[in-house]
C-alpha cells in the first residue's frame, strides 16, 4: 500500500508543530522528514553539526545527472519569548483569510511546498532533478548552509541553480546584503570613581567604538551610493551594536564590557574593508586605554560571516524564476540567506517565496492563504518545466 500524499497544508501544519528554535535540535523534525521521504522512495541525507544536535537534511528526485533545480530552506524559527500570541504558536491556525503559526512564513510555508514538489517530481518522473535542502540555524548566521552545500556537492550530481525560498511575496529578488559579526571584550582596570583618570572604564573605552559606528552609519547616510547601493534601502553598509553589558557598580571604573558589532554588508563591497576600519578604532581605543594601564587591552572574537548575494548577469535561477512569475522588476532585500553561499560554491541562485518578510519574527506570525496557494501554483509550474 502506498504512503498518503501529504499536502502542502498537511506538510506545513505537520513541520510548524516542531518547535525548531534556533538554541534547540532539529533532529524530530529531520527525522520525521527523513521518514516521509522515504515513505514515498526517496533517499535523503544528513549533514550534522558538531555537537549532534542539529543536522540539515538534503535529498534528490529525478535522474541522477547534473543540471538541476534546488528548492533550499531552514528549519529553524526564532524564540516565542516574550511574545504575545492571542494562539498556540506551534499549530496552524486559519483565520481571516491567514495561515497563522510560528514559522509559516520564515520559513515552513516554504518547506513544505518544497517537500511537497520533491515528492511530485519522483512521481512524475522528472526529466530534469529536483533537490531539497533543509538547512539548520539560518536565524543565527546561516551556519548549517555552508557544510551541508559541501557535502551536497561530495554525494549528489551538482544543480545548477538554487531558489531560496524566504518569504518575498514571491517575487525574484536577485541581491542581497552581507552579513559579518565580531563580538568585543574590552578589558579595563578597575579604580574608585572619583579617581577614574587612573583606572580605565571598559565600559566608557568600549562606547567609543560604538559612537564610532554612529558616525560611520551618519556618514554613510548622506554618501553618494553606488549603483548597485542604490537598489537598497538603505543604501549604504550598516554598522550595529545590538546587545551590551559589564560594569560591577556605579562608583567603580567597569573592568569588562562585552558588546557586539555587526555589518550588513553591500554585495559590491568586501567584509574584509568593514573589518579593517573597525579594527582601526579598536586599535586607535586601545592605544589610549594602554597609555594609562598597559594591561587593559580589547579581544576581538570573529561571530558569523554571510555572504552577500550578487546579481548575475542573465543568472538561470532569475531566469527560471521570472518566466514563472513574469516579475521583470527589480528587487533587493537587506537581510541575509544562504543564497549567497550557493553563489560562492558556482550556482546560480535566487530569492523567491512566498509571504512577506514583515510577518517573520513577529507574534501571531502569519501568511496570507492566497500567498500560499501562489507558492504551490508557483510549483505547480516548475514542476511541469522539469517534466518537459
Amino acid at each position: 500500500m502506498a504512503a498518503d500524499r501529504l499536502s502542502p497544508l498537511e506538510l506545513m501544519t505537520k513541520l510548524v508543530s516542531f518547535p525548531t528554535v534556533s538554541r534547540d535540535s532539529n533532529l524530530d523534525l529531520v527525522a520525521w522528514v527523513e521518514d516521509y521521504l522515504a515513505s514515498h522512495g526517496i533517499d535523503s541525507h544528513r549533514k550534522y553539526d558538531d555537537t549532534g544536535e542539529k543536522a540539515s537534511l538534503f535529498a534528490h528526485a529525478g535522474p541522477l545527472i547534473e543540471g538541476g533545480i534546488v528548492l533550499s530552506g531552514h528549519t529553524d524559527v526564532v524564540p516565542i519569548d516574550g511574545q504575545e500570541w492571542d494562539s498556540d504558536p506551534w499549530e496552524v491556525i486559519e483565520s481571516d483569510g491567514k495561515y497563522i503559526g510560528r514559522g509559516v512564513c520564515d520559513m515552513k510555508g516554504f518547506d513544505a511546498l518544497a517537500i511537497w514538489a520533491l515528492v511530485e517530481a519522483h512521481y512524475r518522473g522528472v526529466k530534469r532533478p529536483l533537490q531539497l535542502a533543509l538547512s539548520y540555524d539560518e536565524e543565527v548566521g546561516c551556519r548549517g548552509a555552508p557544510p551541508m552545500i559541501d557535502r551536497m556537492l561530495e554525494v549528489l550530481p551538482k544543480a545548477s541553480a538554487v531558489i531560496v525560498g524566504e518569504p518575498s511575496v514571491m517575487q525574484p529578488v536577485t541581491a542581497h546584503k552581507g552579513g559579518v559579526g565580531y563580538r568585543l571584550h574590552v578589558i579595563g582596570y578597575e579604580v574608585h570613581s572619583s579617581l577614574m583618570h587612573t583606572g580605565v572604564s571598559a565600559i566608557m573605552s568600549g562606547a567609543k567604538i560604538i559612537d564610532w559606528a554612529n558616525q560611520t552609519n551618519s556618514a554613510s547616510s548622506v554618501a553618494q551610493p553606488s549603483d548597485v547601493a542604490a537598489l537598497f534601502n538603505p543604501p549604504y553598509t550598516t554598522a550595529h551594536v545590538g546587545t551590551i553589558s559589564g560594569g560591577t557598580a556605579g562608583n567603580i571604573t567597569a573592568k569588562d564590557c562585552y558588546f557586539s558589532v555587526d555589518f550588513r554588508v553591500l554585495p559590491d563591497e568586501t567584509p574584509e574593508t568593514w573589518y579593517d576600519r573597525l579594527k582601526s578604532k579598536i586599535d586607535a581605543v586601545e592605544q589610549e586605554m594602554k597609555a594609562v594601564r598597559p594591561e587593559a587591552r580589547i579581544d576581538v572574537t570573529p561571530g558569523y560571516f554571510v555572504p552577500g548575494l550578487r546579481p548575475e548577469a542573465e543568472g538561470e535561477a532569475e531566469m527560471i524564476v521570472r518566466q514563472i512569475t513574469g516579475d521583470n522588476g527589480t528587487h533587493v532585500v537587506s537581510y541575509g540567506t544562504e543564497a549567497g553561499q550557493f553563489q560562492e560554491r558556482g550556482y546560480s541562485a535566487v530569492i523567491c517565496g512566498p509571504g512577506d518578510i514583515a510577518q517573520a519574527h513577529q507574534p501571531n506570525e502569519f501568511m496570507e492563504i492566497s500567498q500560499f496557494k501562489a507558492g504551490q501554483d508557483f510549483m505547480v509550474s516548475l514542476l511541469d518545466r522539469l517534466e518537459s
